[in-house]
């Protein structure tokens, strides 16, 4: 489905472009932006990398486990469908740390690592399982203690002036994510019965 709308909205473009007689620039920003993505990819290597690594020694250590257990009273209720010693919550843990600490692109591959293992577990390949649709919300929403390197960059000395209200405005949108993926979750049309949507 998502080829379709990408093709759709090339070709848009491309219509556009050509009846307005800015095909040039259709071109020109089809070609920057191939370039953005090949540099962004490389750039996210190092990180994966050094973040993916992390987590295997983390693993084989038997901190992810340790770290799993100390927070298996938030993760049985907001996981209910996944098994508590699996690795797919010590996944979870691990981008959940690094999305509040403000690491930004590092909690990218912990995200990937642990939305894969939770497809480990789904029944039906095709269907987003609850769990999946809750670990992408909190993920979507997390909650930032520290700014990202990013933000301070850019707003300098006046970004300790929005660190409360990051604090709590992430934490509301946290709550609100909970919230809803709960309240959906039970609503007959997003209802998962055997594996399939109902």
């Amino acid at each position: 489905m998502l080829n379709y709308i990408w093709f759709g909205m090339m070709f848009i473009g491309v219509v556009v472009g050509t009846l307005t007689g800015n095909i040039d620039a259709v071109t020109e920003a089809a070609i920057d932006m191939a370039k953005v993505a090949v540099n962004l990819a490389i750039g996210l290597i190092g990180i994966m990398a050094l973040w993916l690594g992390i987590m295997k020694i983390a693993e084989e250590s038997g901190l992810i486990r340790i770290i799993a257990k100390g927070l298996r009273p938030i993760t049985i209720r907001l996981f209910p469908d996944v098994p508590p010693d699996h690795p797919a919550i010590g996944s979870i843990v691990l981008n959940m740390s690094a999305n509040i600490l403000g690491l930004g692109n590092a909690a990218t591959p912990l995200g990937l690592k642990a939305m894969e293992e939770l497809q480990e577990l789904n029944p039906n390949k095709e269907t987003a399982t609850n769990a999946m649709a809750m670990f992408l919300a909190l993920n979507t929403s997390s909650v930032q203690l520290i700014l990202p390197a990013t933000v301070v960059a850019l707003m300098g000395s006046l970004s300790s002036q929005i660190f409360i209200t990051t604090i709590v405005a992430t934490t509301m949108s946290t709550i609100a994510a909970v919230f809803a993926v709960k309240f959906l979750e039970k609503r007959k049309r997003f209802l998962i019965v055997d594996g399939s949507q109902s």
